[in-house]
């Protein structure tokens, strides 16, 4: 039986998928084998020792301290693409706020309370101020053909945009998935010359952070028209601030609202809703439910933000799970352990991500209760488990 902690209110639709008859849901348990949370910080909390994996119900980390998990062999999973639809429908929506100037045309009616049967008129009189272009035959540069990217780019399409894509480490399944009327860049410079609109859908990390900064807004078309529905740290507020006020870029709409664009026209600042949908939270919460019962009972690794993805049908037998460091030599000390207690290797599956690795056996033969401690006794080796 293992019990799982929920940081966060978790979707019934996910923890649905942990059958009581293997898991027990407690949201006070002080010795969890897995975690189940959303956005609740976790930098400051103490892991304990029987934690095993963290399922996190989104995309995003940063609310999880994923070093000091693989230093003590806990594997961080994420939900990638499971709350696409509801980000990529939002990012559509932005379109049309960008182009149309819909927010700052909604609050100026608002102004007309009270006008009584002048409204009418004084609608007509004023709503040029307000004038936009059409998204038809524009061009609308998607940077980052993802899960959401690959969405907006084919909904754009449809609605009759000229869409540019550009992603150098683009997926095998996203290139299918992506429709033929999209053109593919290989110039992220030339993209972003050329594009009336673009739209930001990476990750960040040291590479990304701070992405659409001075250099780059001065590359762009004048009169962009940005979109961010990713993180807000891809973009550098001050140089986009400087754009806006020169003319360099024309509208602005994030999900990441900050105290120095309120207020600014031009942008449009959304509280953060891309994912607030019922079905990206069941979405999520299924997703990460089902990896982390999969871990737990078979040492199946799919979506992990620390460890590769090994994921491998059980034969017969025990199945060993080894969590170790990238390091030369570890994979004949493994073996050499386990021909040592006379066992056979039926099926085995090693990967590495960066400086961690992962190795599963499947073994017949006669498993004692001392092959773990002496798997875990191997330097280099952070965590053992038997199933």
């Amino acid at each position: 039986m293992f019990t799982i902690k929920t940081l966060n209110n978790i979707s019934p639709a996910g923890l649905a998928k942990l059958g009581p008859s293997q898991f027990r849901i407690d949201e006070e348990g002080a010795e969890p084998q897995g975690i189940l949370v959303r956005s609740a910080q976790m930098h400051e909390m103490e892991l304990p020792e029987s934690l095993l994996a963290i399922g996190r119900a989104g995309a995003g980390v940063n609310n999880i301290p994923v070093e000091k998990c693989s230093e003590a062999g806990i594997v961080v999973f994420n939900t990638p693409g499971a709350n696409a639809g509801g980000v990529a429908e939002l990012t559509i929506g932005a379109l049309v706020l960008a182009s149309r100037n819909l927010w700052p045309a909604m609050q100026w009616v608002q102004g007309l309370a009270g006008q009584g049967d002048a409204v009418a008129k004084l609608v007509e009189k004023g709503k040029s101020q307000f004038v936009g272009p059409e998204l038809a035959g524009k061009k609308l540069g998607v940077v980052g053909l993802g899960a959401i990217g690959v969405k907006v780019a084919n909904a754009a399409a449809h609605l009759g945009m000229d869409v540019y894509g550009y992603d150098p480490y683009i997926s095998v399944d996203a290139a299918w998935m992506l429709s033929r009327s999209v053109t593919h860049s290989v110039s992220l410079t030339e993209l972003l010359a050329q594009c009336d609109y673009i739209t930001l859908h990476l990750p960040v990390n040291d590479q990304t952070r701070g992405f659409m900064n001075e250099g780059v807004f001065r590359g762009c078309k004048p009169g962009l028209r940005l979109l961010n529905f990713a993180r807000g740290e891809l973009v550098d507020n001050a140089a986009l601030l400087a754009a806006l006020a020169c003319g360099q870029a024309a509208a602005y709409v994030t999900d990441f609202p900050k105290e120095e664009l309120l207020g600014v026209p031009g942008v449009v600042c959304i509280p953060h809703l891309g994912a607030s949908t019922p079905e990206s939270e069941d979405n999520c919460a299924v997703m990460a439910a089902e990896q982390l019962a999969d871990y737990l009972l078979n040492g199946n690794i799919k979506n992990s933000v620390n460890l590769p993805e090994v994921v491998l049908p059980r034969a017969a037998g025990k199945r060993v799970c080894v969590l170790h460091k990238n390091e030369p030599g570890l994979i004949s000390a493994i073996t050499a352990v386990t021909t040592e207690a006379a066992l056979n290797i039926e099926n085995m599956m090693n990967k590495s991500k960066k400086d961690m690795a992962y190795t599963l056996l499947d073994v017949t033969g006669p498993v004692g209760g001392q092959l773990a401690e002496r798997l875990a006794a191997i330097p280099s080796v952070v965590r053992v488990r038997v199933l």
